[in-house]
């Protein structure tokens, strides 16, 4: 069992994705808010651990092994810290399939982490 936190994210009824905060515009963070961001921000914030997450968002099918990710320009050990930090950030999910792991950005990830970013919609 892990004691991995993952970014918490609602499914609204829509079927859309909420968030685990409102847009940056919209109002100041709550605490609670505030750390959730700051986790998946400092996850990003390393440029080894930028470059995995893009690989793994952009390679085809929507997953990457390991195996086809790991020449960011260090030690495989440190590329398995890294991919480390992105899941317990909860940016990342992974599968043992055989000797090799899969990871995989969820794409109710990529659309709260882009609703974060987004400006807030102007009251009508």
């Amino acid at each position: 069992m892990s004691n991995t936190k993952v970014l918490p994210l609602i499914e609204a009824e829509s079927g859309t994705v909420a968030p685990c905060c409102p847009p940056l515009t919209e109002r100041p963070f709550t605490v609670e808010e505030a750390e959730t961001a700051a986790r998946m921000f400092k996850a990003l914030g390393d440029p080894v651990r930028l470059r995995l997450f893009s690989a793994v968002a952009s390679h085809e099918g929507g997953e990457a092994c390991v195996c086809d990710i790991s020449d960011v320009g260090v030690s495989q050990p440190t590329v398995s810290h890294h991919l480390k930090k992105l899941k317990e950030a909860g940016l990342l999910t992974s599968e043992r399939r055989g000797t090799w792991v899969y990871y995989r950005v969820e794409p109710s990830v990529l659309a709260a982490m882009g609703k974060l970013l987004s400006v807030a919609p102007a009251a009508a």
